[in-house]
């Protein structure tokens, strides 16, 4: 999940509403991941609907969860990973989609749309990018290491190395290094992931999910759990030659997604968004910019720009899934880790 974190986007871009509204610009509310979306697209949406965006921006799934729940509403759409539109449905926050609104999800891969288990049939979501975090190693600091999570056992990289202020992403990625599903609740499994986290944090210098790129790219960090894209946008050419990025064969994945709040005062031209969105030439923007494998079918033949890691990368990587109650022990046990000396 997450997500392009650049230092200072959180702005409102003046965005302009749908064609035959009058001369009065219509305001689409958008709730979204730091810059997870290329200017150019938002500038080029406003200009054919003849509307305004207003842009505003978080940094986890659980910051956006809770400010909607505390009432910060006024948004007409947001971008939940798959186990927090399970949520959203369960709590009624959803809008259901009207797909004749949106003809281009036709694009979307059916090999991929098969994986959704979190909305059965995208009633309430669109997908909008599927990917993975991984791990980006500096080769000109790091010499004959494993490419998989047991890198954060080397004592000799102390210091060096971060991994993301995630939970669901680093428990699931100490299940998945066990062997077990990124989604378990089985507790002595937990228990387990859990002491295996521990010793990671013996050797990494911090939880970040929000400096890792310009770290790495200052050479104060050596081993970053990252999102590559961010790493590549922060990387000159010179370290990018030095740059090995990997996702375990057994890891976790996300699927970020659009949904229309409940009590959308803008729900037509939320419907628009998504439906441009996923034109393939508006998505093949979209991929090139962030350099990610795309899920529209379409886009693929428009992509200019090779991804920075295929779909065969990430077939085997389990996607997070809503726990339920369940979840309560995740939160348990990341508390008891953060204040673990």
């Amino acid at each position: 999940m997450r997500k392009m974190i650049f230092a200072a986007v959180a702005v409102c871009a003046a965005v302009t509403l749908v064609a035959g509204c009058g001369s009065k610009k219509q305001k689409l509310y958008v709730y979204n991941w730091s810059y997870y979306i290329p200017d150019a697209v938002i500038q080029d949406f406003e200009k054919k609907f003849n509307c305004e965006v207003v842009y505003d921006v978080f940094s986890s799934n659980e910051e956006m969860y809770t400010k909607l729940k505390a009432g910060g509403n006024g948004y007409d759409i947001t971008f939940p990973s798959a186990d927090y539109v399970s949520i959203m449905i369960k709590e009624n926050m959803l809008e259901k989609l009207d797909k004749t609104k949106i003809p281009n999800i036709k694009e979307l891969d059916p090999v991929f749309a098969a994986k959704i288990r979190y909305d059965v049939g995208n009633n309430f979501s669109i997908p909008y990018m599927m990917g993975a975090a991984g791990v980006a190693v500096n080769k000109k600091y790091v010499k004959n290491y494993s490419r998989d999570y047991h890198i954060y056992e080397r004592a000799d990289l102390k210091g060096r190395m971060t991994m993301l202020d995630e939970m669901r992403e680093v428990l699931g990625n100490a299940l998945c290094t066990l062997g077990y599903s990124a989604n378990s609740t089985n507790p002595a499994e937990l228990a387990k992931a859990k002491d295996l986290v521990l010793k990671w944090k013996k050797n990494i210098q911090r939880f970040d999910s929000e400096s890792f790129g310009n770290n790495f790219a200052a050479g104060e960090f050596w081993v970053v759990h990252c999102y590559i894209e961010n790493i590549y946008k922060e990387a000159d050419a010179e370290l990018k030659k030095n740059i090995d990025f990997f996702i375990p064969k057994k890891s976790t994945m996300y699927m970020d997604n659009m949904v229309v709040l409940k009590g959308s005062k803008n729900k037509e031209l939320a419907f628009a968004f998504m439906n441009y969105i996923h034109n393939p030439e508006v998505y093949a923007q979209v991929v090139d910019f962030f350099q990610l494998p795309s899920i529209n079918v379409g886009a693929r033949k428009l992509a200019k720009e090779k991804p920075l890691y295929s779909f065969d990368d990430i077939k085997g990587c389990d996607m997070q899934e809503d726990l339920g109650e369940k979840i309560e022990m995740y939160n348990k046990i990341w508390q008891e880790i953060r204040i673990e000396n």
